[in-house]
C-alpha cells in the first residue's frame, strides 16, 4: 500500500532526470510537499504520442512529458470525481483486468516521481510507527502508475476535465524489512521506455515489470508520527527519530 509520499524535487529538475519536457498546458505545478496524500496534485511522466506537436516518429524513442495529475484515478466512465478518492492504489495482480484500471493499463501508463514514501509498522502495543523509504542511491523514485482523463458528462462541452492517476503496488520485497507486506512498484530507468510506450500491448511483458524492487534498492528510517496528519507538512517529517521497540509486521492490504 502506498498512501503517503514526499515530492520535494522541483519539476524542472525531475524533467531533466526523466528526460522529459514540462507540460505546456498552463496548469499550476504542485508545490513541494513532505506529506502528499490522496486527492493531492502530483506529477507524472507520460510518453508524448506521435500526434502531439513536436513528437518524434514511432521509429524513435518516444519523448516524455511531465504532467500534473490528481492522485486517485477517476475512471472515464465514472459519474463523478469522488470515484477516484479510493482508487489511489492499484494491485499489480489485478491491474490489467479490473474494470477500474484495465483501460488505463492498456493505454495510459505513466511514472509517478517521488523523493520518498511512508509506510507504517505496527508495534506490540498496537500503535503504528511510520518509516520513510528512499532510494539507496539518492535518485528519485519512479512509481509505476496509470492515468485517466475524466470529464463531467453533465458539464458544458468547454468545461475543463480532470487528469488523475494511481500508483501500482505489489507484494513487498526484503527492503521493506518486515514493516509491510505491500509496496509500490518502483521501476528502474532501463524499463521506462517499455512501460511508457503507448503502442506496447504485450501484457506479459508489462506485468513482468510489476514486482518488488531488487534487494538493496531502498533504505529507510523511522520518522515522526506527525506525518499521520495531512495538516502537517514540513521537512521535519522526514527527519530520523529513535527506532521503536517491539515492532512486528502489519498487514494493510489495499483492496483496489
Amino acid at each position: 500500500m502506498c498512501g503517503r509520499f514526499a515530492l520535494i524535487t522541483p519539476p524542472a529538475r525531475l524533467a531533466r532526470y526523466f528526460q522529459a519536457v514540462l507540460d505546456d498546458r498552463g496548469e499550476d505545478e504542485p508545490p513541494p510537499s513532505w506529506n502528499v496524500a490522496p486527492t493531492d496534485k502530483v506529477v507524472g511522466v507520460r510518453a508524448r504520442r506521435s500526434k502531439e506537436d513536436g513528437a518524434p516518429s514511432r521509429e524513435l524513442t518516444p519523448s516524455r512529458v511531465l504532467t500534473p495529475y490528481r492522485w486517485g484515478l477517476i475512471p472515464s466512465w465514472a459519474k463523478d470525481p469522488t470515484a477516484g478518492n479510493r482508487l489511489f492504489n492499484a494491485r499489480a495482480e489485478t491491474v490489467s483486468t479490473k474494470a477500474s484500471f484495465r483501460a488505463a493499463f492498456a493505454a495510459h501508463r505513466i511514472l509517478v516521481p517521488a523523493d520518498g514514501f511512508y509506510e507504517w509498522h505496527k508495534l506490540d502495543d498496537g500503535t503504528k510507527q511510520p518509516h520513510y523509504f528512499t532510494r539507496t542511491d539518492g535518485a528519485p523514485l519512479a512509481f509505476a502508475g496509470l492515468a485517466e482523463w475524466w470529464r463531467d458528462p453533465d458539464a458544458p462541452r468547454d468545461a475543463p476535465g480532470i487528469r488523475s492517476c494511481t500508483i501500482i503496488t505489489t507484494a513487498a520485497g526484503h527492503d521493506m524489512d518486515g514493516i509491510h507486506d505491500r509496496m509500490p512498484v518502483i521501476l528502474s530507468p532501463d524499463t521506462f521506455d517499455v512501460w511508457l510506450d503507448p503502442d506496447n500491448d504485450e501484457i506479459p511483458e508489462l506485468t513482468s515489470l510489476l514486482r518488488a524492487a531488487p534487494d538493496g534498492t531502498l533504505t529507510h528510517h523511522p520518522v515522526s508520527r506527525r506525518v499521520g496528519s495531512v495538516r502537517n507538512n514540513d521537512a521535519d517529517l522526514v527527519a530520523p527519530v529513535p527506532a521503536p521497540e517491539g515492532a512486528r509486521n502489519i498487514s494493510l492490504f489495499d483492496n483496489n
